[in-house]
């Protein structure tokens, strides 16, 4: 409240409005609603509220101090500062001591693989998720994630173990290798993106877990859209829509319906794109934020990547003043570690305001995309690319043509 000037009252205002934005009907809230946040005697509002909440802050709700029902609040331990690199090969290392003393001869008795090996495993994985975020597409992300899902797979064979921690290495391994997928698409290296995505999909099979199987097919979708093949995005896309998870949760369905809403716009299907963001609108705000979901999930899947996907979707559609609103709603809502997301999404704005004939306003947006963002992740590369050259096509020798090419020119000289 501090930070935007907020007094109770106003706050409340600020809510009311967003909750008729996100469900047509203006919020009952009122300052003494405010304070009873602040003093604690409400510690988890409505879920429409919370959303609400959350656009007006751009903060998660527990972010803000409130603490899901059946939860207590707790502190998490500073994180040391330590060389992540040193961190990785200190886990490899270990695991391969593991493995190598588990298959060396006169061993009295067989190492006993347990859940603290595979919470080890998912650290490694919570850092991988968090380098993709802020990284994205680069082939060191991908190389580090294979290599964690192949010491995963060494686990197996590096003692006993029950069935239940057997089946969460194999989870963990595709989770991994999912994330090696991922970031082949995202840099474009889509043949390597191919040959992650079926190695993940037999291990996601032996697990068992149903929403690293989500992912993989999720991911197999948006592949597929960007490669302009959008037959084949809607059948990956409908194989995570169909599990099961889905009817269980509804933020999997929102997000399955998204990212069909995205590949509707592909397609050039206004209605099928308007009709599927409806429903995974409905199906966020049905959400219980409460409700277990994994590190993958909760770090990405909120208010923000539902516009960020609509926002695509709107562009491929030429709907340039819809994808304009949309890039909008996903700044203002976007966590600080989305680094990654908040470059695509403001060349994605660059070029809706181009499309609508503001050509100075384009080229002062796509200037604020950071310059290592802007040189070394391939998506936002070609993005930047593209708008230079619709924007020379469509203003040649003007100022903006200039300024952009000197600014270009500038980001590849410190690359």
């Amino acid at each position: 409240m501090a930070e935007h000037g907020y007094s109770s009252n106003s706050l409340a205002d600020a809510v009311n409005r967003a909750l008729e934005q996100l469900t047509g009907r203006h919020g009952g809230l009122d300052g003494s609603s405010v304070r009873d946040w602040k003093a604690g005697r409400v510690t988890w509002p409505k879920s429409a509220t919370r959303k609400a909440l959350e656009d007006v802050s751009g903060l998660p709700a527990v972010a803000l101090g409130f603490v899901p029902r059946g939860r207590t609040p707790s502190t998490p331990a500073p994180p040391q500062q330590e060389d992540p690199d040193m961190k990785r090969r200190t886990l490899v290392g270990g695991i391969a001591a593991a493995a190598a003393a588990a298959a060396a001869p006169g061993t009295a008795s067989p190492r006993r693989i347990g859940m603290s090996d595979v919470n080890r495993l998912n650290t490694r994985f919570a850092e991988i998720i968090a380098s993709d975020h802020r990284h994205g597409g680069q082939l060191g992300i991908e190389e580090r994630a294979a290599a964690l899902a192949d010491e995963a797979l060494n686990l197996q064979n590096a003692g006993s173990a029950s069935q239940r921690v057997r089946n969460n290495l194999y989870a963990s391994a595709a989770a991994f290798r999912s994330s090696a997928m991922w970031a082949a698409i995202d840099g474009r290296r889509y043949n390597d993106a191919k040959a992650h995505m079926r190695e993940a999909q037999t291990l996601a099979e032996m697990s068992g877990d149903q929403a690293i199987k989500f992912r993989i097919w999720s991911h197999a979708g948006t592949m597929y859209r960007h490669m302009g093949r959008p037959a084949d995005a809607f059948a990956a896309n409908d194989v995570a829509r169909n599990l099961h998870l889905t009817r269980r949760d509804p933020l999997f369905a929102s997000l399955g319906l998204a990212r069909q809403g995205a590949i509707h716009g592909a397609a050039q299907d206004r209605n099928g794109t308007r009709r599927a963001f409806e429903q995974a609108q409905d199906a966020m705000l049905r959400a219980d934020p409460a409700d277990y979901r994994p590190v993958w999930m909760l770090a990405f899947y909120d208010q923000a990547e539902l516009d960020s996907l609509a926002l695509s979707a709107h562009l491929a559609l030429g709907d340039y003043s819809t994808a304009e609103y949309h890039a909008h709603r996903c700044l203002s809502a976007l966590r600080p570690h989305m680094v990654r997301s908040r470059a695509i999404t403001t060349t994605r704005l660059a070029h809706a305001q181009l499309a609508q004939g503001a050509p100075e306003a384009a080229t002062a947006t796509a200037m604020q995309v950071p310059a290592e963002t802007a040189t070394q992740h391939a998506r936002v590369t070609r993005m930047l690319q593209e708008f230079g050259a619709a924007l020379r096509a469509t203003a040649p020798g003007s100022s903006s043509v200039q300024t952009w090419t000197e600014h270009a020119t500038a980001w590849r000289m410190a690359a």
